[in-house]
């Protein structure tokens, strides 16, 4: 199994990440992917990388970073992340994106601005990654009171006659995209999904089998678009949740997409593991 999407560098891990990394390897994880979420981030991925050999590194700003105080006129962190891209080691721009989930506390001028901000940061990273021709992770999430806003922005932007999409690659990081906008993302070849433990948690009695349970959009994604993830140290898989999660926890994934698609687990794990080694690169 390849976890494509961990946080290793984050502070949870200062008092033990040598053996949280052998644990992980020693319990049927092959690669990690470390991911930047901020510059400081990603610098600690990339040397996180260049001292293991089957971990690789993300570079990117989350859109937490173009918040309302962030300029992003000179597009500076931008331009420091694509020198960090050029290690042989990054395999990927990420994870970028928009996210409009915290802000009761904005008045609706804030959240305009805050937006625009977050759209002009992913569009800076969506043309590094093409400059560098590297694949792009994406956060996306939406607002309490609009599930699509985010994706649809998403959407029209990676889409839009700006950018050569036909020669770039996608994945929805801990993807919750509801069934409709999941058949959106399907007619496209280049876009994939990647899932988190966070699918062990237990749906709401009213959401099942509806459009809005992320199990009914697993369902119609073929195994040759899905790729596994842990997040960690967040979202840790239901029978441990509160806990912080590692990468070895990526087979709670697994598990869970192999009961909902009614295949085996070493189905899910070897598909999934080409899938990763094809979209990174991986050897």
């Amino acid at each position: 199994m390849i976890d494509t999407h961990a946080h290793l560098d984050d502070k949870q891990f200062d008092k033990d990440r040598e053996e949280v990394i052998l644990r992980a390897f020693e319990n049927g994880v092959e690669k990690i992917i470390n991911i930047g979420a901020d510059l400081e981030g990603s610098r600690a991925s990339v040397e996180l990388a260049k001292a293991h050999k089957n971990i690789f590194a993300a570079v990117g700003l989350h859109p937490h970073c173009f918040g309302e105080d962030k300029e992003v006129g000179e597009f500076g962190d931008v331009g420091e992340i694509g020198e960090l891209a050029k290690n042989e080691k990054v395999v990927a721009i990420g994870e970028v994106g928009l996210d409009y989930f915290f802000y009761e506390a904005y008045s609706i001028e804030q959240i305009v601005k805050i937006k625009q901000r977050q759209k002009k940061g992913f569009v800076a990273h969506l043309e590094l990654a093409q400059e560098l021709d590297l694949p792009v992770i994406i956060h996306c999430r939406a607002s309490r009171e609009n599930s699509d806003d985010a994706y649809e922005d998403i959407y029209q932007i990676i889409f839009s006659s700006k950018f050569k999409v036909q020669n770039s690659k996608f994945v929805f990081h801990c993807y919750s995209g509801n069934l409709d906008f999941t058949k959106k993302l399907l007619q496209h070849k280049n876009i994939y999904f990647s899932f988190t433990p966070n699918i062990t948690y237990k749906t709401k009695e009213d959401t099942i089998g509806t459009k809005d349970d992320i199990a009914e959009s697993i369902k119609i994604i073929p195994l040759e678009k899905i790729m596994l993830e842990t997040d960690c140290p967040y979202l840790a898989p239901q029978e441990l949740r509160g806990s912080r999660s590692e990468p070895a926890y990526v087979k709670y994934v697994a598990q869970k997409i192999a009961q909902i698609k009614g295949i085996e687990f070493s189905e899910i794990s070897r598909v999934s593991d080409l899938n990763a080694r094809k979209f990174f690169k991986l050897s």
